[in-house]
């Protein structure tokens, strides 16, 4: 019999201290498709990904090989006054991909500091344009970008803001796309946002092609249009956080692609390599970089040590060519519209599901008493819901399976994008008896 790991020496990331001490807390210990074994060999199906991440699956063979090849070779060396050829050849490839003129990269290793060079990168674009006052960021509520000081000053999430207070000065939130009629009414906060501040002290705005935080928020048609509009009228740089969206997550290589957006900078990081290292970056518009590197400060002055890590280009260059030759977004487009049938089922036969959000392979099924009767969870029935009620019932069903009280108790289901009909048939009814269950616990 398999003895209980010891999780006493681990600090987990956002992790309830209750739910941990359980002890029933699963250890995974190998993967393979949409699918994971824990410790004692006991089979899950995925529907995460990880965490929004691991685009191409688990066990990966051909991009292990990739990274060990690499790290045979050289394995590590900076991109300060030098480079690699991997890193070039990933920079390119994810350029190739990239909208627009997002023709410029920046690697770091996680999506929080992607986004805290999106801010230092604004700051300085600005100064270099001979406006040092736009330093300000509007970002919208219930929105995640991170965890460092900057990315979460940008965050509109206030449970894991405030502990940390006081943040960073210069950042303020708007509503986001939930609840409006149509996308311009949607961003005409942005724009009053703007104006109450003044555009000479906003520099950038900041916003997920289709907002996690909340639950899948999708936007209005035309709400990235009208942005964008507003942007160029006040001269504040759009970037896009793509850190979920990037990457076949909606269908697309990159989800501006599928709300037609056109931001001035794009922010990555999981999907590029599909989890199988580290990655984070920004791309960047060539006009904004030209603006920079000739300025007085000859450089962006911004740096990480792991940034195009040697290793990490090999994984993503190597991710990447498997998605590509796989098809793996095809694959996404193919089932998008089964997967989301598959989910309004679900809301037909469960009243507890309130609404299904959501696009391409990224969804959250809203959860309260009763959908007929408009009964929605109290504030505390939320996070029993969700911290206590739901994760048993997950494992119990099979199903690795994130829940999330922000913005009220949700489901959210993010499968690996080469997921097909016979693993959204199981996410479907592992989801179905998660249900059942949840109605009875109440």
């Amino acid at each position: 019999m398999t003895n209980p790991p010891d999780l006493s020496h681990l600090l987990p990331s956002f992790t309830g201290a209750k739910y941990w001490r359980s002890g029933t807390v699963p250890v995974f210990a190998r993967g393979e498709g949409c699918y994971l074994w824990d410790h004692a060999g006991n089979k899950y199906l995925d529907t995460l990904a990880g965490l929004f991440v691991v685009q191409i699956g688990h066990g990966r063979t051909d991009i292990a090989k990739a990274m060990s090849e690499q790290a045979e070779q050289l394995a590590f060396f900076p991109s300060w006054s030098a480079t690699t050829p991997i890193t070039l050849e990933a920079a390119s490839s994810i350029t190739d991909l990239a909208p627009g003129d997002l023709d410029s990269v920046f690697f770091v290793s996680s999506g929080s500091e992607a986004n805290e060079s999106a801010i230092k990168f604004a700051r300085q674009y600005h100064r270099a344009n001979g406006e040092p006052t736009k330093t300000g960021v509007i970002a919208r509520m219930d929105a995640y970008h991170g965890t460092s000081m900057g990315a979460l000053s940008a965050t509109g999430l206030k449970p894991i803001r405030d502990p940390f207070l006081p943040l960073l000065p210069g950042f303020s939130h708007v509503p986001n796309t939930l609840g409006f009629s149509d996308g311009v009414e949607a961003a005409r906060v942005v724009e009053e946002e703007i104006l109450r501040r003044g555009p000479e002290q906003v520099g950038m705005v900041i916003a997920e092609p289709v907002q996690n935080g909340g639950g899948s928020l999708v936007p209005q048609v035309g709400y990235w249009r009208e942005l964008r509009r507003i942007c160029d009228r006040y001269g504040v740089l759009l970037v896009a956080d793509e850190v979920i969206c990037g990457f076949g997550r909606l269908g697309a290589w990159f989800g501006s692609e599928v709300v037609d957006a056109e931001p001035d900078m794009i922010t990555f990081a999981k999907g590029a390599t599909s989890g199988y290292a580290p990655i984070g970056g920004l791309l960047v518009r060539r006009p904004l970089v030209e603006k920079v590197l000739d300025s007085a400060a000859g450089s962006f002055l911004h740096g990480a040590t792991w940034g195009g890590h040697p290793v990490v280009m090999a994984a993503a260059v190597s991710n990447l060519t498997a998605m590509r030759e796989e098809r793996v977004i095809e694959n996404v487009t193919r089932h998008a519209s089964l997967f989301e049938e598959r989910l309004h089922d679900l809301e037909g036969t469960h009243d507890a599901v309130m609404d299904v959000r959501g696009t391409g392979y990224l969804y959250a099924l809203a959860l309260g008493h009763s959908r007929e009767e408009g009964r929605e969870y109290s504030e505390e029935e939320a996070k029993r819901a969700v911290y206590e009620v739901l994760p048993p019932l997950a494992l119990e069903a099979g199903l690795h399976l994130r829940v999330d009280d922000r913005g009220g108790a949700k489901i959210m289901l993010s499968p690996p994008l080469v997921a097909t009909t016979t693993e959204l048939d199981e996410i479907t009814q592992g989801v179905s008896q998660v249900l059942d269950r949840l109605a009875a616990s109440f």
